[in-house]
């Protein structure tokens, strides 16, 4: 079921170019977000000069950090990291940030069965909240990375300039997740689907198949409750500021089918497929071992072409 548990790493919660090299004119400056239920953490990249704009990076499901790496993962790959750095490059500053429950914010969270999708999208309208406060920046852009990329449309709605879908899903949760199941013994999936079309209708559900307790165990089922709820395609669609999808045509996790739903629900939208960029945003071979491999490589550089296509569109 590896497929399956890299699209669904949110059931895991608590579920060389020089454009990607380190460099020297950017600064790094630690930011914290004081909430009401605890601390997160996040960092600023800073170029060179201010009066930037600066975009809000919102990372993927499961324990990954703002760097873009999963504590479920051996390795690292830096792929959000290297974003920003790329970024800050271009004149372009960043706040990447460790969701609540998460790495340096672990604290925020004070039990897992108390974790909702709102929760996010809320933590996200504090960020900007406070970066519209901040005088260096003169427009805020959200840039969400797979299911960051749900967090970010929504909460971009009416408080951002523009948004950034990358390897976003153009279908909700529960919908992908049978997707993925598809490929599974018959006895998964007459096991799973009944849980997923009971979560979708806003019913938890006490009898779980004990090969199934890490996906669908009871303190998890309230959050994939909330997250059922938010389609993509709708949520996308109320977006008047500028947009842009980014996909890579060799991600083993998100379909290029996925951004052109996106597409299709807002049909101002600009929409770019990197030919051999994988989820982790790394261009890759066809072989997926090998694609797999780069979750822990952080020696990869992500895609130079992604990142042009990226500052071009805040540029504009």
């Amino acid at each position: 079921m590896k497929k399956f548990i890299f699209v669904c790493l949110a059931i895991s919660v608590t579920l060389f170019s020089k454009a990607n090299t380190a460099d020297t004119t950017s600064i790094e400056e630690p930011i914290i977000l004081h909430t009401s239920t605890g601390d997160i953490f996040g960092t600023l990249q800073l170029p060179d000069h201010f009066n930037c704009p600066v975009v809000i990076i919102i990372s993927g499901s499961g324990p990954t950090d703002r760097d873009g790496n999963s504590a479920i993962i051996k390795g690292k790959n830096n792929s959000l990291q290297q974003l920003a750095s790329s970024l800050a490059n271009s004149g372009i500053a960043s706040l990447r940030f460790d969701k609540r429950g998460i790495a340096a914010s672990s604290k925020a969270m004070s039990s897992e069965a108390d974790l909702r999708f709102d929760n996010y999208v809320s933590d996200v309208l504090e960020w900007i909240s406070l970066l519209k406060n901040d005088k260096r920046f003169n427009s805020i852009i959200i840039a969400g990375h797979s299911e960051g990329s749900l967090i970010g449309m929504i909460a971009a709605h009416g408080n951002a300039d523009k948004y950034i879908s990358i390897s976003g899903a153009g279908k909700r949760a529960d919908i992908l997740i049978k997707e993925q199941l598809e490929t599974q013994p018959q006895m998964v999936k007459d096991a799973s689907f009944p849980i997923l079309d009971s979560l979708a209708q806003g019913f938890e559900v006490k009898k779980v198949n004990p090969m199934l307790f890490s996906l669908f165990r009871p303190s998890v089922q309230p959050y994939m409750i909330s997250w059922f709820k938010y389609d993509p395609q709708f949520e996308i669609a109320k977006l008047k500021i500028p947009v842009l999808i980014a996909q890579g045509d060799n991600d083993i996790q998100v379909s290029v089918d996925d951004a052109a739903l996106l597409k299709k629900s807002n049909k101002h939208a600009e929409i770019i497929v990197v030919k051999g960029m994988n989820h982790i945003l790394k261009i890759v071979p066809e072989d997926k071992n090998e694609n797999i491999k780069s979750y822990g490589n952080a020696d990869l550089p992500i895609s130079t072409e992604l990142v042009a296509q990226i500052v071009s569109f805040i540029k504009k």
